[in-house]
């Protein structure tokens, strides 16, 4: 398990999702990303909400979408700071493909799982 203090998490997050490229960025609609501690059903992140792909004419004047990643869990699955980078990477991207309309079983298939 690694250390790592929830300030320099958020930093990893926000790392994370600068690195995406800029016209996946302009894509996303109303969705806000949190961090926290834990979960308690043992996840790294979560997307809640709905995704773009089911959005029609009745979508507006909703509460924004939600992914959260779990500080706690992907540490304790991390060697090293290195690890929990990576970790953080992986997850952001997997729940933003959740926001995007991808389910888990093609982010398998394209190594994202």
């Amino acid at each position: 398990m690694v250390t790592v203090t929830p300030e320099r998490f958020e930093e990893l997050v926000v790392a994370a999702l600068d690195s995406l490229p800029p016209e996946l960025g302009r894509q996303m609609r109303n969705v806000a990303v949190l961090v926290e501690d834990d979960s308690t059903e043992g996840l790294l992140g979560r997307y809640e909400g709905v995704p773009l792909t089911e959005r029609g004419d009745w979508y507006s004047g909703v509460l924004p979408d939600r992914i959260t990643v779990f500080r706690l869990p992907i540490c304790a699955m991390s060697s090293s700071e290195e690890e929990v980078v990576r970790e953080v990477r992986i997850t952001v991207v997997h729940e933003i493909a959740h926001h995007f309309g991808i389910d888990d079983a093609r982010l398998h298939e394209l190594g994202w799982g």
